[in-house]
């Protein structure tokens, strides 16, 4: 008795706000290093290692899509193996030193290996975000519990300010890192990302005592498997009870057991993808056999819905491709562009171009505690919906959001190009264009709030809408639409590289007073209006995940939208 006292105590002081403190502090400072890196990245490889902006950029987005495709593997590895705390401890350890390895490339290393010391720590550190990124997110989450409407009012809070802690460092890593890479040295600026990683380790042992941790309970992508390779044995079997067959009913021990065990709730039976239902279905061989369930035969409705909840979520998942390549070009047209206009604030000061990513940062400061102290409260009073709106809403509204900055991106670049002939400055690439860089503030302050719909939305619908023995997998998703985003980024440039060659005049060149960059922005608007229409059409198809309460068969969860 003395025993189960103590395991309630030691549940309820663990966890919570005490806890998700810590692990958004390490976020944050994480956030920090890599965007102290990425933002300014641009500028090192045209100036530093002497590459033509078209390579750089596809070196950028090849490097951004690795890093945010490796998240699959290191969410597999804690879903299944590991464990969520372990992976996130294991990979900052491997992120550090990748991190250590930059400083070292820059000064150690011999010139002519610099490059490719410079890329293999870039590498590195991509192997390490592939265990971090995904669980450090779901770990936080974790602290946090969904018995209540009044706890997941606070865990959508937290979306809110997981999100914040991230623009916070990412903030802060444009306004100082870039100084001190510019007016310092490279190394200097990498030396301090370094040691940053090195104090969220710290940070995050501190609070081990803390957290809330998360049992593995086997490899997810192996219930998957069972359930398409059930159905598909039995796919001419009737789901109508016909012909002996008899539905095997949610609540098996496996499913309690699983419950029980990491507090799962069970899935309530949908109408949905009904072809898997057939895996549910005890035909005669499964009643003729003598052993136990052949799990490769037979599977829970609980199993089969965990693996509708991931079908679900893919169509959602292909059409925000376009916005995340939309994103992408932050870190490298944007600054191009913004480094060919006048840039002065008197007479001895120059705005870096790459510190005027630090808008969006500030759009995003402003902008979260807006939305969750203001518009939530308000709109909740008309939806009567514990977030104001869903998930999929917000996130429709950032969508539409990106589209038209792009639109006003190609609308900006074109007065540029217009003001450059003007003053016949097509074959003056290093010259200043009379043309002051505020004109660039509504693209980054649109930027920043469409982040703030669009990716706080997309965390958590990836989140929330996954099986819950899942939910790393759910982050490594929804991060690997940003990886695929910049692959195809890369694509396009390549794309628009090859078509306007061949039509006599190419639109991506080193000069970009010769270039088309307007028309480039046109065509990324046009594929974000197109991505939008397909986006809006599966999420009013969209069934919100749907789970049984405990103490009957009564369902709870949203309704489709």
């Amino acid at each position: 008795m003395a025993d189960s006292t103590s395991l309630i105590v030691n549940k309820q002081t663990k966890g919570g706000w005490n806890a998700a403190v810590f692990i958004m502090v390490v976020e944050m400072t994480e956030r920090f290093a890599f965007y102290g890196l990425a933002s300014n990245l641009m500028t090192f490889l045209t100036n530093e290692l002497g590459q033509s902006t078209a390579t750089a950029a596809k070196h950028i987005n090849t490097w951004l899509g690795v890093s945010y495709l490796f998240p699959i593997l290191g969410a597999f590895l804690a879903d299944s193996i590991l464990g969520r705390f372990k992976t996130v401890l294991l990979s900052s350890f491997v992120y550090l030193l990748g991190m250590v390895m930059l400083p070292l490339s820059v000064t150690v290393v011999a010139s002519r290996l610099r490059e490719k010391a410079f890329f293999t720590a870039l590498y590195v550190m991509a192997v390490g975000e592939g265990g971090h990124k995904p669980c450090v997110m779901t770990f936080a989450a974790d602290q946090f519990g969904e018995a209540s409407a009044e706890e997941k009012a606070t865990k959508t809070s937290f979306f809110n300010y997981w999100y914040l802690s991230i623009v916070l460092g990412s903030s802060i890593a444009v306004l100082v890192l870039i100084f001190i890479q510019e007016r310092v040295s490279w190394s200097a600026g990498f030396s301090v990302i370094a040691g940053s990683v090195g104090i969220a380790v710290l940070i995050f042992l501190i609070g081990i005592p803390r957290y809330r941790k998360q049992v593995p309970v086997g490899s997810p992508l192996t219930r998957v498997a069972q359930v398409i390779v059930a159905a598909s044995r039995k796919w001419r079997v009737s789901t109508t009870r016909d012909h002996h067959g008899i539905c095997y009913e949610e609540g098996t021990e496996e499913d309690k057991s699983l419950e029980s065990t990491t507090n799962a709730h069970l899935l309530a039976k949908t109408n949905q993808f009904r072809f898997l239902d057939k895996a549910t279905i005890i035909d005669e061989v499964d009643n003729t056999s003598n052993k136990s369930r052949n799990p490769w035969r037979l599977c829970p409705v609980n199993q089969v819905e965990e693996v509708k909840l991931i079908l679900r979520l893919v169509p959602i998942w292909i059409s925000l491709i376009m916005f995340c390549a939309t994103l992408t070009q932050l870190n490298t047209f944007f600054l191009k562009q913004g480094s060919m206009m006048n840039r002065n604030i008197g007479d001895h000061f120059t705005i870096p171009p790459a510190a005027f990513q630090s808008i969006v940062g500030v759009t995003i400061l402003i902008v979260v505690p807006l939305y969750d102290r203001v518009f939530v409260p308000n709109v909740r009073k008309i939806t009567n919906h514990h977030s104001g709106i869903t998930s999929l809403q917000r996130i429709g509204v950032g969508l539409f959001i990106a589209t038209f900055n792009m639109m006003v991106c190609g609308f900006v670049e074109g007065k540029r190009l217009t003001i450059a002939r003007d003053h016949g400055l097509i074959d003056s690439p290093k010259q200043v264009v009379p043309m002051s860089s505020l004109w660039l503030l509504p693209q980054y302050i649109l930027v920043g709030i469409g982040d703030v719909f669009t990716i706080v939305g997309m965390q958590e619908l990836f989140y929330d809408q996954m099986p819950e023995t899942m939910r790393s997998i759910g982050a490594a998703i929804f991060m690997s639409v940003v990886g695929v985003g910049s692959f195809v980024s890369t694509g396009i440039i390549s794309a628009v590289q090859t078509i306007s060659k061949s039509h006599g005049e190419e639109w991506l060149v080193n000069n970009l007073n010769r270039a088309h960059l307007d028309y480039f922005y046109w065509v990324i608007a046009s594929l974000n209006a197109v991505s939008l229409c397909f986006y809006l059409f599966m999420a009013n198809r969209f069934v919100y995940k749907k789970v049984q309460d405990k103490d009957d068969d009564d369902v709870e969860g949203e309704r489709e939208e």
